[in-house]
């Protein structure tokens, strides 16, 4: 049976080009319809496509949904300016532009497949991410120990990812981006003293 594109015209579609059209399909009718509205039929729909040929490829709702959040959270670049503050509000500065919008709308449209599943948000990243991949603080972190930097002494995960973990709760407290001020704030007066270095004096980001 040939596939049809959801505008109706005929088109045959395979392998990786049939499946980047049902995540696609599958991501607007989440951003739309939120995990309730996201049925296999909602999906088929929309891809101009049948609901077998969804279940052929992935036989559990969650097995889609997986794929689909994988295929729209794209890792980050990760900076590297040669200076560590620099490097740490350049990746929070990206994170607040490019990661907002779409973590405040995974909490809102995931909030019926979190009380399904049991599971939380933090579950859900460790599904998205490779168990053994670096964080992208930590890689700050070991590039300005090879700088000279930082000393190459232990630090515990949590402090390594603080930022990352203090915008993000921001973003969800307010639903919102977080004012540049607070991500100066937390780079220089929080992580940069933590890491052992003394907090910046200078004027924010410049």
């Amino acid at each position: 049976m040939s596939e049809r594109r959801a505008e109706g015209t005929p088109t045959r579609r395979r392998g990786a080009a049939l499946e980047n059209a049902i995540t696609d399909a599958a991501w607007k009718v989440l951003v739309e319809q939120g995990y309730n509205g996201f049925t296999y039929e909602a999906i088929a729909v929309r891809a101009g496509t049948s609901k077998p040929v969804l279940y052929r490829r992935w036989p559990q709702r969650e097995d889609l949904l997986i794929a689909t959040l994988a295929r729209h959270w794209r890792p980050l670049d990760i900076p590297d300016t040669g200076n560590l503050r620099q490097d740490a509000l350049t990746l929070l500065r990206t994170v607040n532009a490019e990661r907002a919008r779409t973590m405040i709308l995974m909490r809102i449209q995931l909030a019926d497949y979190f009380r399904e599943t049991g599971t939380n948000f933090s579950d859900l990243r460790s599904r998205l991410h490779p168990a053994d991949q670096t964080s992208p603080f930590a890689t700050l972190v070991d590039r300005a120990i090879e700088r000279g930097e930082l000393a190459d002494v232990p630090r515990p995960e949590r402090v390594v990812n603080l930022p990352f973990d203090l915008v993000r709760h921001d973003m969800l407290m307010t639903m919102g981006a977080v004012p540049d001020k607070a991500i100066v704030e937390i780079v220089d007066t929080v992580w940069l003293p933590l890491l052992g270095l003394p907090p910046h004096g200078g004027q924010a980001g410049r």
